[in-house]
């Protein structure tokens, strides 16, 4: 069988299990561009991506956040809190710049994930990015209509806005949050500049709001006393681990700047701005809360807040009844700029898988005058609009969550593999055929193809003559080898090795993380299995740690996608810190929130969440099974040793030419 024909096998395993696994390269200018496709227009600065950011994480949530979490978790420890919960969401975040600067295409986690892990995952975080998107825009809608209400005074809207309930039904539908759907669904389509633009102006009145909060309370704490500091409990009133509770749950106030991530395709200088503009949206929204909460639990003792207007509540109790209306503008440009935020990386998310074949070209489809995927903004707007018209989101608000929390684990997962076990094969169109014969032949390249894996074998006959550990400067027999000249001894792994190894050791702290998150969040399981298992985890968690730090990482990822970008520090400790993080909060899911269990028909919060992700993960399966399987890009490609890539492409354009 010649080389021709090896390639035809590998393309029959990878339609089969494995081709689940297959990756594709990432965009670059040598990226054949179908003709169908118009590029998305280039429009976006760091002051954009900033708006983008701050106006996607700061929602209306952190007006009722501060009093909920004081009052049962942190007390007035909760600037602490919001600390720590920064710190890491800011884990997440140096994974995002890494990947986001080196990538920068749409699809965002799903990109990243295509990329480095494979198909099938990719397909998996695309689903549940979807997901989390149209149900966090729908929620975001519902939110909308009641804070407009306090606005006007707190009574009704006009008729054709208010809240309707449909006896028949049992249902209360929402015009007012349909409208405001389509009402951004419009903006978005008309251009990403222009309608970052206003979110830039609604994103700076929220701002603006939680600044009068600061100064204004600043100013009452300074003249009649800060009381929520001088109480008997002391600092901690609920210890160490009532403060930690409550940085799990503020965690979730800053997810949001991961859309940043979503429109890099459209940044002007990605590789700049990308980094930038994510680490300043974090940083804006970090200190935004901690200023709010060093000034709301210093004006009045934690017990005395109330849970449903803990900032407004505050300020009456000092006189300014007034400033209510202040605080209900600002959530209400804070669910507006977060709606925002919410329905436009869905569309870009839905064009980058399209793109990939695993859904319709529908959705690819990019406007030639807005450079704006209309198509996509159009059915992303419908369907969220009919959930915020028709359902009470509200119960599956965990959902969302779900989706982010698996995107930050597998964001950090692809760092690791980007550092050590880089693609090192890159998929061509059959057209390529020929000239990959040629050339392969040219360097009398033999093809292995290994059951196990279906990765192509390429070596030399020197290279495949080299033995696992070689000998500098004198025989490759010994295993320790000696160099003569320093008169010291050095061990060297071969390159085909070392990537099984580190290969395995991610495997292995995947697996580690799941045990220890699962056996330590599982209260209900005997005090010493629980304690074995935590420790199992623990183990497989702390050799993987020592081992990829021990290991060289792989020189290929000087080379991998855009270079020039931002670098993640201290891997790879902080992509594991990462993972670790992402899966505990995933375990807990249903208890971080609310911390403690709540039952809805005999379910409790965290079963009927998982239950309904499931439901929502098993219908991606079957469309991904019967649809994006059959239709991917990469269903016919030809994977050759990315070594010979580019001699492979100069090639093909000089025969075309």
């Amino acid at each position: 069988m010649g080389v021709s024909g090896d390639f035809d096998a590998q393309n029959r395993g990878l339609w089969g299990f494995k081709g689940l696994m297959r990756r594709k390269q990432v965009d670059s200018a040598r990226k054949e561009v179908d003709g169908g496709h118009h590029q998305l227009a280039k429009e976006l600065s760091v002051l954009h991506l900033v708006a983008i950011g701050v106006g996607s994480t700061i929602g209306a949530g952190v007006y009722i956040l501060v009093g909920t979490v004081a009052r049962e978790h942190s007390g007035p420890a909760l600037t602490i809190s919001f600390l720590i919960a920064g710190i890491a969401a800011a884990l997440s975040a140096f994974c995002y710049a890494e990947l986001a600067s080196r990538c920068p295409s749409a699809g965002s986690a799903y990109h990243y994930s295509y990329i480095c892990v494979g198909e099938g995952v990719a397909w998996l975080i695309g689903w549940a990015l979807i997901l989390e998107y149209t149900i966090g825009g729908s929620a975001v809608a519902r939110g909308i209509s009641p804070n407009l209400a306090l606005l006007f005074g707190g009574g009704d809207l006009p008729a054709f806005l208010a809240r309707q309930y449909i006896p028949g039904l049992g249902i209360v539908v929402d015009p007012c949050a349909a409208i405001l759907v389509f009402i951004v669904t419009g903006l978005l389509c008309v251009g990403i500049k222009e309608s970052t633009v206003v979110q830039g102006f609604v994103t700076t009145a929220n701002v603006c709001a939680m600044m009068f909060v600061v100064i204004a309370g600043g100013y009452l704490g300074f003249k009649t006393g800060w009381a929520g500091y001088e109480l008997p409990t002391g600092y901690f009133p609920f210890g160490v681990d009532g403060m930690l509770a409550g940085s799990a749950t503020v965690f979730f106030a800053y997810i949001g700047f991961d859309s940043v991530a979503s429109t890099a395709e459209e940044v002007k200088n990605p590789q700049r701005d990308l980094p930038l503009g994510i680490g300043s949206a974090l940083s804006i929204c970090c200190m935004l809360y901690m200023l709010v909460s060093i000034v709301v639990v210093g004006l009045v003792p934690y017990y005395a807040m109330d849970p449903d207007t803990p900032i407004s509540s505050v300020f009456a109790n000092h006189g300014m009844q007034w400033a209510a209306y202040i605080i209900t503008i600002g959530a209400v440009t804070a669910l507006c700029s977060t709606l925002l935020g919410s329905l436009l990386p869905q569309p870009r998310i839905l064009m980058a898988m399209a793109r990939d074949g695993l859904l319709p070209s529908f959705f690819s489809d990019v406007n030639r005058r807005t450079q704006v995927p209309v198509k996509g903004t159009i059915v992303t707007g419908i369907g969220a609009a009919t959930l915020a018209f028709f359902m009470d989101v509200s119960q599956l608000a965990g959902m969302v969550s779900v989706g982010t929390l698996l995107a930050f684990t597998m964001v950090a997962c692809s760092v690791l593999i980007l550092r050590y076990i880089p693609p090192d094969e890159v998929p061509l169109t059959p057209s390529h055929q020929e000239t990959i014969n040629s050339v392969l032949s040219r360097h009398r390249i033999t093809q292995k193809f290994d059951e196990k894996n279906s990765k192509v074998c390429v070596g030399t006959s020197n290279e495949a003559s080299q033995p696992l550990i070689a000998k500098v400067g004198a025989s490759a027999d010994p295993v320790i080898l000696k160099d003569v000249a320093q008169g010291r001894c050095t061990y060297v792994i071969d390159e085909t090795t070392r990537r099984k190894i580190a290969g395995w050791t991610i495997a292995m702290i995947c697996v580690g993380v799941v045990v220890l998150a699962s056996s330590a969040s599982c209260v209900s399981l005997p005090g010493f299995p629980r304690y074995m298992f935590c420790g199992i985890g623990g183990a497989l968690l702390l050799s993987g740690l020592i081992v990829l730090t021990c290991i060289d990482q792989d020189d290929a990822r000087h080379n991998f996608g855009h270079s020039g970008g931002f670098i993640c520090p201290f891997v790879p400790l902080l992509p594991i810190a990462c993972i670790l993080i992402n899966v505990y909060l995933l375990v807990n899911l249903g208890e971080t929130k609310h911390e403690k269990m709540i039952f809805l028909n005999g379910f409790s919060a965290r079963s009927a969440t998982w239950t309904r992700v499931s439901i929502w993960l098993v219908i991606g399966v079957l469309v991904y099974g019967f649809y994006g399987r059959r239709h991917s890009s990469l269903r016919d490609a030809v994977y050759v040793p990315a070594v010979h890539a580019d001699e492979i492409y100069e090639s093909s354009s000089n025969c075309l030419a």
